[in-house]
């Protein structure tokens, strides 16, 4: 099952916390790059965060300060975990596999069916 697995959604007051998590499938000796995007009706989806197989991280400028994107024990899951949310926050938000190598054999571009935040005032 290469397609990410989101979970962790739902609803929060504004200055509340939530905690995202995605998986995709483990491959022993596999590398992953992930990444957290986010889309509300009518609009593109945008790039919230990022984590590389090294740890090296990137993040939206709207976001910085307040989540924070890791690995778990293994680098097919990731986590988002956002606080001080805000009502603007508020979106379905997609985990997506960037890209996975497993020696010479690589992979990319693959996403989840996302998860609902909603983040009232």
């Amino acid at each position: 099952q290469v397609q990410p697995v989101e979970s962790g959604g739902g609803s929060v007051q504004a200055g509340g916390s939530l905690r995202l998590s995605c998986i995709t499938s483990t491959l022993s000796g596999c590398m992953y790059d992930m990444s957290w995007h986010r889309q509300v009706p009518g609009k593109e989806r945008v790039f919230v965060a990022g984590i590389e197989n090294d740890g090296s991280t990137s993040y939206a400028d709207s976001v910085k300060g307040r989540f924070t994107i890791s690995q778990g024990l293994t680098k097919s899951t990731v986590y988002l975990q956002m606080n001080s949310l805000k009502p603007e926050d508020t979106a379905m938000y997609y985990c997506k596999l960037d890209r996975r190598m497993c020696g010479g054999a690589v992979v990319k571009g693959f996403w989840g069916q996302g998860t609902q935040v909603t983040v009232s005032s």
